[in-house]
């Protein structure tokens, strides 16, 4: 029997915790994001203290920002949090196919995601808003970009672990990966809601 099996030869219910190994990595992955949350904390704080800078002549946050664009970036990016969860209950109930069809899209989605904003950061430098326009601009890309720079990470991590599964097949060993994945992707979807809410929601309103 392998050790990667019941006896029956299926798949622990959680397989992510079914060695120590698995369940290590799953508590140290917690450690690491409580150090993401201090760090995105403070570029928040660094953003609300400086998002009034904006400089004379220079557009401000009312002037920019599209909620239009950005509310279908966050509905994109909600959808892809969603198709995570279900990719980690096919994996739980050993549907490989299925984990893997919920992968993809959840890549396909974060891609999307990353179009928009490329595509947002491109309509706001046109409008003359660089990264060094303002004490403003800075804290705004330095925010919004490293956010971004996580989903880019986060859509390729997946991406090579579909990749893994296809090669090594869905187990223990695999299986723990999948679902420090998924948490991540979750981490950032919920720091998006922070950003959707603080610079954009307050940039209108404010």
């Amino acid at each position: 029997m392998s050790a990667h099996t019941h006896a029956d030869g299926q798949l622990p219910h959680e397989p992510e915790k079914a060695t120590l190994e698995g369940r290590n990595k799953v508590l140290g992955f917690w450690l690491f994001l409580g150090g993401e949350t201090v760090l995105f904390g403070t570029l928040f704080s660094a953003f609300l203290a400086l998002r009034d800078q904006v400089g004379e002549g220079n557009p401000t946050a009312n002037e920019l920002f599209s909620l239009s664009t950005v509310a279908i970036a966050t509905f994109i990016l909600l959808t892809s949090s969603l198709t995570s969860v279900f990719a980690i209950q096919a994996m739980h109930a050993g549907k490989k196919s299925a984990m893997l069809w919920w992968l993809a899209i959840t890549v396909i989605f974060g891609l999307g995601f990353l179009g928009l904003e490329i595509y947002e950061f491109y309509e706001y430098v046109h409008e003359g808003h660089g990264f060094t326009t303002s004490a403003f601009s800075s804290s705004f890309y330095t925010l919004v970009g490293f956010h971004g720079g996580h989903v880019a990470f986060g859509v390729l991590w997946i991406s090579i672990l579909i990749g893994q599964v296809l090669k090594k097949g869905l187990n223990v060993v695999t299986a723990p990966k999948i679902y420090v994945a998924g948490m991540y992707w979750h981490f950032i979807d919920v720091v998006w809601v922070f950003i959707f809410t603080v610079v954009y929601l307050m940039g209108k309103v404010g």
